[in-house]
């Protein structure tokens, strides 16, 4: 006798088979996820983030977070009677607001987003780019007007040392990273853009995928005048967008761009005001957000 009375966990079970071709797909490979926007200071956002993370760790994927802090240190900042000051996008970092930076990043940030993920059992692990020289970097001098500008301990990443990242995936371990790299030329540390950091560390992991969170939709194909998301995208193609982009969007674009000339498959800018935004892109067919692909992928 078969049985026509319409199970009310059917669609639960539809929404599992359907996320069965990506787990297959994604089983084993490291996927690295900017945590940011504000996905770093809702608490429900965080909390899904965490879930999101955890459940990438027991479907088989191998997560690395990467953060920064923004919105934290600069109240710390102002704690401190230190003025936030930003020229060419990036915050001016003097000697005693990088004391600042490396203590929310490291001390506040990292410790919180390790907590959240060690409630569901003992896996995430925090660590900085200083950390077993994980991110070396050498003073970075943006132009303004075709000059350089002296904007502080700002650093641009010279090396990468995968080591520690590949020993704790190795051990089931989620790392937990922050942005602040070792000096390759002196004894002080560097405040990283963490879109810069991220994209650089998944083409040295050689990972699947970088999934930047923000909080917008994706990539706007002609914003302000049109709220339409460009859903897939090549390198060229980005390449060609960038001169025209908002400067907030600027380091998570040239941070894909980086990573999919770097090996890695795929990069996706994500809106991570929606919970759960992750698990929806890596494992349903709509997906959200704005992929991009190495050029060799075509042109969809």
């Amino acid at each position: 006798m078969t049985v026509t009375r319409k199970h009310t966990a059917l669609p639960k079970a539809q929404i599992l088979i359907e996320a069965l071709p990506w787990l297959t797909r994604h089983h084993g490979k490291t996927v690295v996820i900017k945590f940011g926007g504000n996905a770093m200071v809702d608490e429900e956002l965080k909390a899904a983030f965490a879930q999101d993370v955890i459940f990438l760790r027991h479907a088989g994927l191998k997560p690395v977070v990467v953060h920064g802090g923004g919105p934290q240190i600069s109240r710390a900042l102002e704690t401190h009677g230190i003025v936030s000051e930003f020229k060419a996008g990036l915050r001016v970092t003097t000697e005693d607001a990088m004391d600042v930076v490396r203590m929310v990043l490291a001390g506040q940030v990292q410790r919180e987003l390790v907590g959240l993920l060690n409630r569901h059992g003992p896996l995430a692990v925090g660590l900085t780019g200083e950390d077993a020289h994980t991110l070396t970097a050498t003073k970075h001098q943006p132009e303004i007007d075709g000059e350089p500008v002296d904007i502080g301990r700002v650093g641009e990443i010279t090396e990468i040392d995968t080591g520690a990242i590949e020993a704790l995936l190795a051990d089931g371990r989620i790392p937990v990273v922050s942005s602040i790299a070792r000096s390759q030329d002196d004894h002080h540390v560097y405040n990283v853009n963490a879109d810069t950091a991220a994209a650089a560390l998944a083409a040295a992991l050689g990972a699947e995928t970088l999934m930047v969170l923000t909080d917008v939709e994706g990539l706007y194909e002609d914003w302000p005048n049109s709220d339409e998301v460009i859903s897939r995208l090549t390198a060229s193609q980005l390449e060609k967008l960038l001169p025209e982009l908002s400067s907030g969007m600027v380091p998570k674009m040239e941070g894909c761009l980086h990573a999919v000339r770097g090996g890695v498959n795929t990069a996706r800018v994500i809106d991570g005001r929606v919970q759960h935004s992750i698990l929806l892109e890596i494992f349903t067919d709509e997906g959200i957000g704005t992929m991009v692909v190495p050029d060799e992928q075509g042109e969809s």
